[in-house]
C-alpha cells in the first residue's frame, strides 16, 4: 500500500510504481503471477447496495442476481454491480481412494487423462491447390458429462473410465463466507457509480431497474436497498434548500423593513443573480455541486447583500437629504466602492488559505472557500455595477420617518447638531459621545470582558471531536474470535449475535457476513480488527424514521454486551472525512522482540483504563498451522519431488486444479478440480496419502513428516520497519482529545524500550495537523487583510484597529460554545473562527472609511467619530443581521417544508451545519455590537489623549516657569526664562 500526498499526479505514479516493480521482478518466485496495480478511488466506493434474500435454492438465487447485475451494469450511470455473497462453481472430480487401489489407478493418471483431454488443438491447415481448409482437434470438455467418459486405463477389452472411480458434480467452491440478510441467506450487489455521473439520478434509475425485475421473480426472494447514500443527500440538499429559501425570506423581510420596498426589491435581486452567476462560474470551474457547495451558498445568502445593502442604504440616505435618485445611486457607487471592494477582498482574503490546505480534511472543506469566492465575486459585480444602474431607473423611496430622515441629514452635516438630532440615531450618537469622554474606561472594560469570556472559557472542561458527533444512520458490528474456527463455527457464532441485533428496538435491517480469512492487511479501518470472524451492517432508525439513532446504538450495545463467546465491538459508520478510532498508536522497530514487548505493556494499559472500550491490535494472533517437511534425499530415491508431493496434498484440501472449462450457462469459466470425498479429508488422511512411484504406491509417511507449529498471520511493514497498531474508542463520545493527552503522559513515564518508534495517527493526528493549518491560515488571513487595510486606509493604527473585530469575534465563539453547544468540531469551529475573521472587518471598514471622509472635511476626530458611528449604524446591523438571519436556520436545525407546509427541527443532517453557524452567529453578533462601541471611542481616542497630552505638558511648562529663578546660580546675571528652560526641566 503506498500512501501519497493528495495533489500527486495518479498516472506519473502508476508509471513510477510500475518501474519498480519491474526491476523487483527478477527476484520473484517464476511461478508468481504478474502484479496488479490498484489505485484506490473513494469515487468507486458503493452508493447502494442491492440485498436479494429468501429462503430459496443458492443456485436460483445466484441466476437472479446475476440477472439483475446485468441490468443494473447496462444502466448508462452504474459503472459496476459488484456481487457479494455469492459462491465460485466449479466442476468436481471426486475420487474414491479405495477405487483408485482397487484398480491400482495412481492420482497422476487421473490428473494427466483431464489435462490432456482438455484442450482445443489447433492442427493447421490444408492446401489442396482447389482451396485452404484449417484443421483443429475440439477436445475442450463442455459439459460435466463429457468428463465421465475419459478413459483412464485400459484392461483387455476393458477400458475403465472416470466415470468408475470418481463423481463428477457441478456444484460450487467450498464455503468460506456465510451471508446473510435479516436472517435469511442472501446476495448483495454493491452499486458503483460512474465518474461525474448525478449520484441521485443513477440511484433512481436502480430502484426502477430493481423494480422491474422483481414482476419476474418468485415470492419468496426479497429485495431491500441498504446504504443508500441518495436518502441522506437528498436530506442535506433539502435542508439546505429550505434553509436557503429561509434565510432569503429573513433577509428580506428585515431589508424591506430597514429600507422599504423598492430599495429591498433592489437588495433582493442581487441574490439570485449573484447564486446564477456564482453557478456559471462554478461549471467553468469544473465542480460539481455537492455538499460543502450547497453550504457556501447558505453561508453566502446574507453575505453576499452586504455590498448592496450599503450601496442602496447610501443612496437611500442621499435620496434623504434631497439627491434625485440619478445623482444618489451614481453618488453611491462612486462613494462606496472602495470600501465595498476591500471588504469583499478582506473577507475573501480569510478564505484562500483553504485552498492551500493539503489534505484529506483540507480537500473536503476547500469546496466552502471556493464556493464563497465564486459568489462574493459574483455580489461584488452585481453590487458596484448592476445595481446602481437599476437604481437609477427603478429606484426611489418609500414615504419614510421624517425623523430618521432628519438624523441622517444632521449626521450628514446638514446644518445641525448631530447629538440634538432626534430619532433612535440621536439617541445613538449621544451615547457614543458619552463613551468618547471615556475612553480609558471604555478600554477597561472592553479588555476585562474580554478576559473574562476567555478565563470562562478556559475554566470549562470540553468535550471535543475532529468532525461531527452526528446521529448514526448505521453501526458496523465486528464480532471477533481467536483459535483455528471452521467457516461453520464462526457461522455459529455470527449468528447468535445477528439474533440479538433482529431483536433489538430500533433497528431497521441487519445484514450479516461471517467466515473469510482474518489477519488481512488493514487498507481502511472500517475492515476491523485482525481477528474478526465476521461483521454485521446495521441500519438504525433515526429521528427522519421516527426514533433517535443515538438510543438505538444504545440499545444495541447493551443487548450484544449479554451474547457469550463472542467479542463485539460497535463502530458508527463515519459519514464525513475517515479518521477512525479515538485512540490509535503505532509502533515502528526493526526489534520484533522488542517491538512485541512494548505492544503488550501498552495493550495492557489501555485495558485496564475503564473510559475505553473496543480494543483491537495487530499482535501475532494465536493459531495453528501444519508443516510437511520433506526429506528431499528420502524422496529422490523414489523418484519422488516436491511439486508432486504438493499435488498429492491438495487432494484433501481445495483440489488439483487440472483445467478449466466454460459451460454455455455460465459467463466466467468454471475450474476443474480433482479430489478426495469429504470424508477422506481430514488431517490424519495427510499420514495415509499414498503416491505413484517407479516401485509401486509408496505411503507420503516414508519422506514426510507432519509438525505443528504456530500459525503466521501477516508481516506488516511500515517504510521496512516493522509495525503494530493498537486502537480503542472512548466510552464518553467526544472524550478522544483528553484521553491521547493522557496515554502521551503516561508513554513519557512507562520507561518503555528507546528502539521502538511511538506515533499517534487518526483524529489526534488529523487534529493536530488541523490545528497547526487554522494556526497558520489565521497568521496568513490576518496579513492578507492588512495589507488590503493598509492599502484602503493608509494608517497603520485604524489597519490594527480593524483587526481587533477578529479578536473579539473570536470571545463571541466561545461564548457561543459555552452557552449552545454540546461539544467542539476543532474543524468546524476552527473553519468558523478563520471564515470570521474575514466578515467581521467589514464593519470596521466602512466606519473607519466613513470617519476618514469626515475628518477631511474638517471635523474633528471626536464629531467624525460620533457622525461615522450614527451614519453606518444602520447598514452595519442590516448587514449582520442578514447573516445572522441566513444561518440561524441552520443554528437551529430548522427544517422548514414548503411544498407540504411542514416545519420541524433536528435531523441527522441537519446537525452537519449547527457548529460552523453557531460560531459565526454569535462571533459576529458579539463583535458587532463591541464594534459600534469602542470602535468610535478608539477613533476618537488619540487626539483626545492628545489633548490630554498638551494639557499636562502646558501645566508643567507653567511650574518651569515658576521654578526657573532657583536655576539661578547665586549672585549670576539673570538670564531669559527660555535660555534657563532646559536646565529647569
Amino acid at each position: 500500500i503506498l500512501e501519497f500526498g493528495l495533489s500527486f499526479d495518479p498516472d506519473q505514479a502508476i508509471l513510477d510504481v510500475r518501474e519498480k516493480i519491474d526491476l523487483a521482478e527478477r527476484d520473484y518466485p517464476e511461478d508468481a503471477r504478474e502484479p496488479i496495480i490498484t489505485e484506490i478511488n473513494t469515487a468507486t466506493f458503493p452508493v447502494l447496495v442491492v440485498n436479494l434474500y429468501g429462503d430459496v435454492p443458492e443456485r436460483g438465487l445466484y441466476r437472479i442476481a446475476r440477472d439483475l447485475q446485468d441490468d443494473l451494469e447496462a444502466l448508462p450511470g452504474v459503472l459496476e454491480a459488484n456481487l457479494q455473497g455469492d459462491r465460485e462453481e466449479v466442476l468436481e472430480i471426486v475420487v474414491d481412494p479405495v477405487k483408485l487401489e482397487n484398480y491400482n489407478i495412481s492420482h497422476q493418471e487421473i490428473l494427466q487423462t483431464v489435462t490432456a483431454n482438455n484442450q482445443l488443438v489447433p492442427a493447421g491447415q490444408i492446401d489442396t491447390g482447389s482451396g485452404s481448409f484449417p484443421i483443429k482437434v475440439p477436445g475442450l470438455i463442455k459439459t460435466a458429462e463429457d468428463a465421465f467418459s475419459l478413459p483412464i486405463q485400459q484392461s483387455g477389452d476393458a477400458v475403465i473410465t472416470l466415470a468408475d472411480v470418481a463423481d463428477i458434480r457441478r456444484t460450487f467452491k467450498d464455503r468460506e463466507v456465510y451471508a446473510q440478510f435479516n436472517g435469511k441467506p442472501s446476495v448483495a450487489i454493491q452499486i458503483v457509480k460512474r465518474s461525474g455521473a448525478n449520484i441521485l439520478s443513477t440511484i433512481d434509475a436502480v430502484r426502477t431497474a430493481v423494480t422491474d425485475a422483481e414482476a419476474s421473480w418468485p415470492e419468496s426472494v426479497q429485495t431491500e436497498l441498504t446504504s443508500d447514500q441518495s436518502i441522506t443527500i437528498e436530506s442535506q440538499v433539502g435542508q439546505l434548500q429550505s434553509s436557503i429559501v429561509t434565510a432569503v425570506l429573513l433577509v428580506m423581510i428585515i431589508v424591506v423593513a430597514a429600507l422599504g420596498l423598492r430599495s429591498a426589491l433592489l437588495v433582493g435581486i442581487a441574490i439570485p443573480a449573484s447564486f446564477v452567476m456564482a453557478f456559471l462560474l462554478i461549471g467553468v470551474y469544473g465542480l460539481t455541486i455537492n455538499l460543502m457547495v450547497m453550504f457556501g451558498m447558505l453561508i453566502a445568502v446574507g453575505i453576499l447583500v452586504d455590498g448592496a445593502i450599503v450601496v442602496v442604504e447610501y443612496a437611500d440616505r442621499k435620496m434623504a437629504e434631497g439627491l434625485d435618485k440619478v445623482d444618489a445611486y451614481r453618488l453611491a457607487a462612486k462613494r462606496m466602492f472602495w470600501p465595498i471592494v476591500a471588504s469583499n477582498a478582506t473577507t475573501l482574503a480569510a478564505f484562500i488559505p483553504f485552498l492551500f490546505w493539503d489534505s484529506l480534511v483540507g480537500k473536503f472543506m476547500s469546496y466552502l472557500p471556493l464556493t464563497l469566492i465564486f459568489v462574493l465575486t459574483s455580489s461584488l459585480v452585481m453590487a458596484l455595477i448592476f445595481l446602481p444602474v437599476l437604481g437609477s431607473i427603478f429606484g426611489g423611496r418609500a414615504s419614510g420617518d421624517e425623523t430618521n430622515d432628519e438624523s441622517l441629514k444632521a449626521l450628514s452635516g446638514a446644518e445641525g447638531d448631530p447629538l440634538k438630532a432626534l430619532g433612535w440615531l440621536g439617541r445613538y450618537a449621544r451615547f457614543t459621545s458619552h463613551l468618547i469622554s471615556r475612553p480609558l474606561f471604555v478600554t477597561a472594560g472592553a479588555g476585562l470582558m474580554i478576559f473574562v469570556i476567555f478565563a470562562w472559557f478556559g475554566s470549562t472542561q470540553h468535550r471535543s471531536e475532529l468532525f461531527l458527533d452526528l446521529e448514526p444512520e448505521e453501526v458496523i458490528v465486528f464480532v471477533s474470535g481467536q483459535g483455528s474456527l471452521s467457516a461453520q463455527e464462526k457461522f455459529d457464532i455470527v449468528q447468535r449475535v445477528e439474533a440479538v441485533a433482529l431483536n433489538t428496538k430500533g433497528i431497521r435491517s441487519v445484514a450479516t457476513e461471517a467466515g473469510g480469512r482474518s489477519g488481512q492487511i488493514q487498507v481502511f479501518d472500517s475492515n476491523g480488527p485482525a481477528d474478526k470472524i465476521g461483521n454485521l451492517l446495521v441500519t438504525l432508525q433515526t429521528r427522519a424514521q421516527g426514533y433517535d439513532g443515538r438510543k438505538a446504538e444504545a440499545a444495541l450495545r447493551d443487548n450484544l454486551a449479554e451474547v457469550p463467546g463472542a467479542r463485539i465491538e460497535i463502530l458508527r459508520r463515519e459519514q464525513g472525512p475517515p479518521t477512525g478510532k479515538d485512540v490509535q498508536i503505532i509502533l515502528l522497530s526493526d526489534d520484533n522482540t522488542a517491538l512485541e514487548t512494548t505492544a503488550l505493556r501498552i495493550r495492557e494499559h489501555l485495558r485496564q483504563d475503564d473510559e475505553l472500550r473496543e480494543f483491537d491490535d495487530t499482535l501475532p494472533l494465536p493459531g495453528l498451522e501444519y508443516t510437511l517437511q520433506v526429506d528431499r534425499a528420502q524422496a529422490g530415491k523414489f523418484g519422488v519431488d516436491v511439486a508432486q508431493i504438493g499435488a498429492v496434498v491438495q487432494l484433501v484440501t481445495s483440489g488439483v486444479l487440472v483445467g478449466r472449462y466454460r459451460p454455455d450457462d455460465a459467463v466466467d469459466e468454471v475450474d476443474i478440480r480433482v479430489r478426495f470425498p469429504e470424508e477422506a479429508r481430514s488431517v490424519e488422511a495427510l499420514d495415509r496419502l499414498r503416491i505413484a512411484t517407479s516401485g509401486g504406491q509408496v505411503p507420503l509417511s516414508e519422506f514426510v513428516e507432519r509438525t505443528p507449529a504456530p500459525r503466521v498471520s501477516t508481516i506488516s511493514r511500515r517504510d521496512g520497519s516493522r509495525i503494530i497498531n493498537i486502537r480503542a474508542n472512548t466510552v464518553e463520545q467526544g472524550e478522544g482529545a483528553a484521553k491521547v493527552d493522557e496515554i502521551k503522559e503516561w508513554i513519557e513515564t512507562a520507561g518503555l524500550d528507546p528502539s521502538v518508534t511511538i506515533e499517534f495517527e487518526g483524529a489526534d493526528e488529523d487534529a493536530e495537523e488541523a490545528a497547526a493549518f487554522f494556526q497558520s491560515a489565521a497568521l496568513a488571513a490576518l496579513f492578507l487583510m492588512a495589507v488590503i487595510l493598509l492599502w484602503e486606509f493608509n494608517n497603520f493604527y485604524h489597519v490594527a484597529l480593524t483587526l481587533t473585530a477578529v479578536i473579539l469575534s473570536t470571545a463571541g465563539v466561545l461564548i457561543g460554545i459555552q452557552v449552545f453547544l454540546p461539544y467542539i468540531s476543532t474543524l468546524m469551529i476552527g473553519t468558523g473562527v478563520v471564515a470570521l475573521a474575514g466578515i467581521v472587518v467589514n464593519n470596521n471598514i466602512v466606519l473607519i472609511d466613513t470617519f476618514q471622509r469626515l475628518r477631511a472635511t474638517g471635523r474633528s476626530a471626536e464629531d467624525a467619530a460620533i457622525a461615522a458611528a450614527a451614519q453606518r449604524i444602520r447598514p452595519i446591523l442590516l448587514t449582520t443581521a442578514t447573516t445572522i438571519c441566513g444561518l440561524l436556520p441552520m443554528m437551529y436545525q430548522l427544517n422548514v417544508n414548503f411544498r407540504d407546509g411542514i416545519i420541524s427541527t433536528g435531523g441527522g443532517s441537519s446537525e452537519w451545519w449547527v457548529q460552523l453557524s453557531t460560531a459565526v452567529v454569535f462571533g459576529l453578533g458579539f463583535s458587532t455590537i463591541m464594534t459600534l462601541i469602542v470602535t468610535p471611542v478608539w477613533l476618537a481616542a488619540p487626539e483626545k489623549m492628545g489633548r490630554w497630552r498638551r494639557r499636562i505638558f502646558s501645566r508643567s511648562e507653567g511650574l518651569v516657569d515658576e521654578i526657573a529663578p532657583l536655576a539661578y546660580s547665586h549672585g549670576e546675571k539673570p538670564r531669559a526664562v527660555d535660555d534657563i528652560r532646559p536646565a529647569a526641566e
